[in-house]
């Protein structure tokens, strides 16, 4: 065996936005996206909020496990 390694082909990913092949190297300023115009559209829409995650609802206490509302004329 040689100490040389072989050539390696171009990873080939798709693009997140137009789903077209998309180098993912250092060769690509945009990577993972296959143009600027992709990269754009996708900040926009991140911007925008497109991507954001819905909550669950706020658990709320039992009524048992909440502390009473004070008491008018204790003293």
């Amino acid at each position: 065996m040689s100490g040389t390694a072989l050539p390696r082909k171009p990873l080939q990913v798709p693009c997140p936005h137009c789903r077209q092949p998309s180098l993912f190297a250092p060769e690509n300023p945009w990577r993972p996206f296959c143009s600027e115009s992709c990269r754009q559209i996708d900040l926009g829409a991140w911007a925008n909020g497109d991507y954001r995650v819905s909550a669950s609802q706020p658990r709320t206490e039992p009524e048992s496990l909440t502390a009473p509302p004070p008491s008018e004329g204790l003293f």
